[in-house]
Parts: structure tokens; sequence; C-alpha cells
């Protein structure tokens, strides 16, 4: 089972993003503070879970957490300033519309922006050490994918309905075939050899 905490005198809120590696759409970021001492047996990792339980797991955080918010930074966002410093903005537009002021943040990954003077911990692969961290990916991860399923209906031929906007061949093919959408992150290698797009 994940830990339940860090620094038990502290409020902490697990922070974690979901998107960075995709072609199109936003990179979501979550951040969560769970009670004391809280326990969920289920609770990992989104990238261990099928879809059916992290949906279940989502209503469980947002029921159970003492705090929970979840944060967008657009493609075009993602293309100014780049998505390792979009995904550290993601998680500071979650950490601020955080009902509950954290004491510490645990942050997935092994880099981060300071946010304000809260202090931060950084943990590689926290979100399958800590339960805050793992209940943040499912957050994101579910937002994420409820996002980009309603856009593959507006933009039906890349697949996004199922590769969520990661580069598969179908929606590389999609690409080569129909072109880009408002969606895409043109600073990201689109299709191999970073080919000419008809736009």
């Amino acid at each position: 089972m994940l830990k339940t905490h860090f620094d038990k005198t502290k409020i902490e809120a697990g922070c974690d993003e979901a998107g960075r590696g995709c072609l199109a759409g936003p990179v979501f970021a979550a951040a969560v503070i769970l009670p004391k001492g809280y326990k969920n047996k289920i609770l990992n990792d989104s990238k261990q879970l099928t879809d059916k339980i992290r949906y279940e797991l989502r209503e469980v955080i947002e029921k159970e957490a003492l705090a929970f918010a979840v944060a967008q930074v657009s493609n075009t966002k993602i293309d100014e300033i780049n998505i390792l410093n979009a995904s550290f903005l993601g998680m500071h537009r979650a950490v601020d519309q955080l009902h509950t002021t954290p004491e510490l943040l645990l942050i997935d990954g092994n880099r981060f922006k300071p946010y304000k003077t809260i202090p931060h911990q950084c943990i590689i692969k926290g979100d399958a050490k800590f339960l805050s961290i793992a209940a943040a990916s499912i957050l994101a991860k579910t937002y994420r994918d409820d996002f980009m399923k309603e856009a593959a209906k507006q933009y039906p031929v890349y697949g996004w309905e199922t590769n969520m906007g990661y580069p598969t061949g179908l929606h590389r093919d999609g690409i080569r075939v129909h072109g880009t959408t408002p969606l895409h992150r043109m600073s990201f290698q689109l299709l191999p050899g970073q080919l000419e797009l008809e736009l």
C-alpha cells in the first residue's frame, strides 16, 4: 500500500500532471489533500489502473479528500513556455484553487518551480509511492481524458477518443492526411523527421 504522508506534522498536497507527451490538447494538473491517516488499498498510480477503476476512484477521491483541484494549461501556452514550464504552471494553478492551504507540496517527478512560500518535495515516481500524488494523478488523467474524448467529436480523424492525443500511428496518420487542428502543439515533433505539414 502507498504511504499516507511524507511529513505527518504538515498538511500535504499531492500534485501531478497528465498529458506531457501528447501531440495535442492541454496538459492537466491536479492537487489533492487527503485526510490524516487516509487509507485506500486500491488507490495507485493512474497508469497502473484500468480506465473503469480510475473513474470509480475519482468519485471516491472527490468525496473523501479534504480538498482537491484540477487545472489545465492550453496547447498554445505550452508552445509559448514549453511543456515542462506548462506542467509547473498547471500544478500552480491547481494549488491556487485549493480551499485549504497546504503546508507542503509533494510533487511527482524530479523538478519543480517553487510555489509562493510553500515548501515542496520532489519525489521520483511519487504517484506510485504516496496516496495524495496517486490521487492527483487519477484526477489529472481522467479530467484530461474527458477533455480529449469531447474534442474527438469535433476532430474525429485523429483517434483522440482512444489515444487521448498521444503519438499513435492513427494520430500521426490523421496529421499526415488532414493536417493539424487548433489543439495541436506546434512546438512538438508532430511527425517523424518533422515533415512539412500542409496547414
